[in-house]
């Protein structure tokens, strides 16, 4: 199982927001750079950066910036969300050289421009599934989009889209814990492979997680806010999602690091 360090911008800076609400961010650097820096010296094969203030429909520019910086200075797969909404959208964050993009509130409005992008992109893209009380949040979180998680997942699999990343809103930036029962279960009934995102406070959450995702298509683990907080380091969480923490490797079936 794989773990993806998430790096979430707001103008330029390395913040966490609590239940993704604009007004609940806590900076963690001035310097994303040299955080992703870290993640890449402690093992990360791959990064989860969020463009924020494109989710909330703000200037973008300096994350831009930020985000392509990322990209060209370390030889670490980059995966990139947060206010795509176009094919155009899409384009000018592969430009940058990320390796995937996350895209959320299009799928719920505009499935074709999905589909367009499935056309171009294949695998590259990814789906980005936010729920609250298993209805999907879109823009920045902040309205509902009227869809159940299953049903889109459902949806957006007809369309193409091999990855979701399943997160529950309430959980997020908030140390709870992981929704393991729902994104087990959106798993199982989706046949897409799932990234885990939102709530992850312990090594135990993640081992947790993987003993009961055993079987399923549940293959990788966003971890944020834990990181930030020294909960656990993520050379440990590394091994705790391979399945080394308790000397019982159960390999990793993507054949990286995981």
């Amino acid at each position: 199982m794989l773990i993806l360090p998430a790096i979430d911008l707001q103008q330029g800076r390395c913040v966490r927001l609590a239940q993704g609400r604009a007004d609940a961010a806590t900076e963690y650097s001035d310097d994303p750079l040299e955080v992703a820096r870290s993640f890449a010296r402690d093992g990360a094969r791959e990064l989860h950066v969020v463009d924020l203030d494109a989710a909330f429909g703000r200037d973008n520019s300096l994350n831009s910036r930020t985000l392509e910086r990322i990209v060209r200075t370390l030889d670490v797969a980059v995966q990139t969300g947060g206010g795509v909404r176009s094919l155009a959208d899409a384009e000018h964050r592969f430009a940058l050289g990320v390796v995937r993009v996350v895209v959320g509130t299009v799928a719920v409005e505009s499935p074709r421009e999905v589909e367009r992008m499935v056309e171009k992109f294949g695998a590259r893209v990814v789906v980005g599934i936010d729920a609250r009380d298993g209805e999907v949040m879109t823009r920045g979180w902040e309205q509902r989009g009227k869809i159940a998680a299953l049903e889109l997942a459902q949806r957006v699999a007809r369309a193409g889209i091999e990855q979701i990343v399943y997160t529950d809103v309430s959980r997020d930036g908030m140390l709870a814990g992981v929704n393991i029962e729902q994104t087990v279960r959106l798993a199982r009934e989706s046949d897409l492979r799932v990234t885990a995102s939102g709530g992850i406070a312990s090594l135990d959450d993640i081992i947790a997680l993987r003993r009961a995702a055993e079987g399923t298509t549940v293959d990788s683990i966003i971890v944020g806010k834990a990181l930030y907080e020294n909960r656990f380091t993520l050379p440990d969480a590394i091994l705790a999602a391979r399945g080394q923490d308790d000397g019982n490797d159960d390999g990793n079936k993507h054949g990286d690091n995981a």
